[in-house]
């Protein structure tokens, strides 16, 4: 994988997590212009992600692993939440299976 490729998929994976958390504070405060903000990015997510030119099902599944991974460190170091040991082995998991699909045969 290369390094443009990694940096598409961690500049998707912000925009992801960032739409949704902006999204959510939005929904949660009735305020439009964050759910505005919040639609925004997801919709540029979803033209970012789709930059790298692999198979489908190979994009997704690696890119999974990058999304969740921002997903929980956010969680954990933006929204200061403490994560659950459980989480951080499903967050291993999903890991190996990412390295699974990037350099199975």
């Amino acid at each position: 994988m290369t390094i443009l490729a990694w940096a598409i998929f961690l500049a998707a994976a912000v925009l992801e997590v960032g739409g949704n958390a902006t999204l959510r504070k939005g929904l949660r405060g009735s305020q439009a212009l964050f759910i505005l903000a919040g639609f925004l990015m997801l919709g540029c997510y979803g033209l970012i992600v789709n930059m790298v030119k692999w198979d489908f099902s190979k994009l997704l599944g690696v890119y999974v692993t990058v999304f969740a991974t921002v997903g929980v460190l956010t969680g954990r170091f933006v929204f200061h939440e403490s994560i659950p040991p459980s989480t951080w082995l499903g967050l291993g998991l999903i890991i190996i299976g990412g390295c699974v699909i990037q350099f199975g045969a």
